[in-house]
Order: C-alpha cells, then sequence, then structure tokens
C-alpha cells in the first residue's frame, strides 16, 4: 500500500478543503491516485464536488485573437508574476498570438512549433523558462459570431462561438463563461466517464441513506440520476446566469430562448490552472 506524500496530501487538501487526516486517510484507500481520493472524500460527505481542472499554480496570460471567420486563444506560461507583467512578455504573447493566427496552427504542437523561435529568444532576453501551454482555433460557419473576454488583464481568457451574431450579446456570453467557469454547455455534452464517475458517487449515498432503505430498487436509481443530473446541471453553461442581465436572474438558456440563438461551444483558460508547483524547476 503507497504512502501519500506531503505534498499529495497538501494538493488533496487544496482542492477539497478537508482536513490533513481525512486527505490522508483517503490517499491511502485511493493508492494515492487524488482523482480517486476525491471521490472517496465526496462518498463520505467530506468534500464537495470539485473541478477536474485544481488550483491556478503558475504564471502568464491568456489571450485571443480574432476576425469574422476564424479566432484563437492561447495560455502562455512563465515563471514569475514579475515577467508575466512585463512590456517585454506582453509583446512575447502578441507576437505569438499573430505567428499562430497567421499560420493558423491547428493543434497546440503545431503553435509550439511556429512559436518556437520566438520563447528561444525570449528566454535569452529574459531569462526564464516559457512554455506555450494551452491552445484552440476555432472557424465559424456562415452566420456564426465570435465573442472574447479578457479578464484581471489575461488571467483568464474565455472565447465563445454563437450561432449568430447578438452584438454586444456575444462579449456578454463570453464574460458568462469567464465568470461562471462552466464545464459543459449542456447536460447531452457530458462525456459518458464524468457521468459515470458521478453516478457511481450518487448511487452510494442513495444506498447508505437510511430514508431511502425502504423505497424499491428503481425509484433509488431514478433518484441517483435526479441527483446525477442536478449536480452536472450545475457545471452546465446554459444553467449559469447571463454576465449582462442587469437583475443577475436571467440564466443563459433563457437568454439564448429569447434571441433565437445558441451557443456551439465555448473555451475557457484560467492561468496556470492545474499546473503542480512542485513540478516547476
Amino acid at each position: 500500500m503507497a504512502t501519500p506524500t506531503i505534498d499529495q496530501i497538501k494538493a488533496l487538501r487544496d482542492r477539497t478543503g478537508a482536513g490533513i487526516m481525512d486527505c490522508k486517510k483517503a490517499l491511502i484507500e485511493a493508492d494515492c491516485d487524488i482523482e480517486k481520493a476525491i471521490d472517496v472524500l465526496r462518498e463520505k460527505g467530506i468534500a464537495k464536488a470539485v473541478k477536474k481542472s485544481g488550483r491556478v499554480a503558475a504564471e502568464g496570460l491568456a489571450l485571443v485573437k480574432s476576425d469574422a471567420s476564424k479566432a484563437i486563444i492561447l495560455e502562455l506560461n512563465c515563471e514569475t508574476d514579475f515577467v508575466s507583467s512585463s512590456d517585454k512578455f506582453q509583446k512575447l504573447i502578441a507576437d505569438c498570438l499573430d505567428v499562430c493566427f497567421e499560420k493558423e496552427a491547428a493543434t497546440v504542437e503545431e503553435a509550439q512549433a511556429v512559436c518556437a523561435d520566438l520563447m528561444a529568444e525570449a528566454t535569452i532576453a529574459m531569462g526564464e523558462k516559457f512554455q506555450l501551454r494551452r491552445y484552440t482555433i476555432l472557424h465559424a460557419k456562415d452566420g456564426e459570431a465570435f465573442g472574447s473576454y479578457i479578464h484581471m488583464h489575461g488571467k483568464i481568457a474565455a472565447l465563445v462561438v454563437v450561432s449568430k451574431d447578438l452584438g454586444e450579446g456575444n462579449r456578454g456570453l463570453a464574460m458568462t463563461v469567464a465568470s461562471a467557469a462552466p464545464e459543459y454547455l449542456t447536460l447531452a455534452d457530458v462525456p459518458a466517464a464524468d457521468r459515470a464517475r458521478e453516478l457511481a458517487i450518487a448511487e452510494k449515498e442513495v444506498a447508505e441513506d437510511p430514508k431511502l432503505q425502504a423505497k424499491p430498487e428503481n425509484v433509488k436509481a431514478m433518484i441517483a440520476q435526479r441527483k446525477v443530473d442536478s449536480r452536472l446541471g450545475e457545471n452546465c453553461l446554459e444553467a449559469k446566469p447571463y454576465a449582462l442581465d442587469p437583475d443577475g436572474k436571467l440564466t443563459v438558456a433563457q437568454y439564448l430562448k429569447e434571441k433565437g440563438a445558441s451557443v456551439v461551444t465555448f473555451v475557457r483558460y484560467l492561468v496556470g490552472e492545474g499546473v503542480d508547483t512542485s513540478a516547476k524547476e
């Protein structure tokens, strides 16, 4: 049986808010697999649902560049906050955006390749290690439009594709993505693996609930499914309050219905999301 390290215990505690001993026991039970340990804590009611991506643990910026037909979003990391706020780093990420946009890099690997010389020169000039960590390119079909929003000068970047041009609404939807951090577009878009994971937790909760012991198995199964839909639904963009609604009561689904539009897809980058600081050199 593997023994959890201090770093693993700390990482699990940071992601769940559970106590040190609870985290240690969960890691032992999960053979030091942090994702499985999270499920163990949730099954015991010690931790709430957490996002797979984890904590912010790196410096840098995330930005967007677009025209009417294509848009790119990328995250460029550096080692220190001091460098990320410098004019030289600002120019580096702007140059990376320009070359990736011009070359229409299709993958993060292609983006890294076309920016390799820029990164090498920046390392010599600034003395830090740089990484183009995440990158996405999206294309708009006829009638579709892009919306983008940059928060905290590039600490969060959001990009959406809308089925039709909603003017300021495009930006409002991107702003919602940036602020609400949805994981999915709709319940129908939830990956099977994510649903299966939530269902396993819900089924265990139902099975151990003394108030439900007398319920027929088909009723228990239905309750478990409702739990899953409720938890996953909270992480869908459609259920989030539309950012530009002054009353904060209009959901994205309601707003889109009023406009006769839909969100085709979205991308959200939070700088440093999921990066393990213990692995930084």
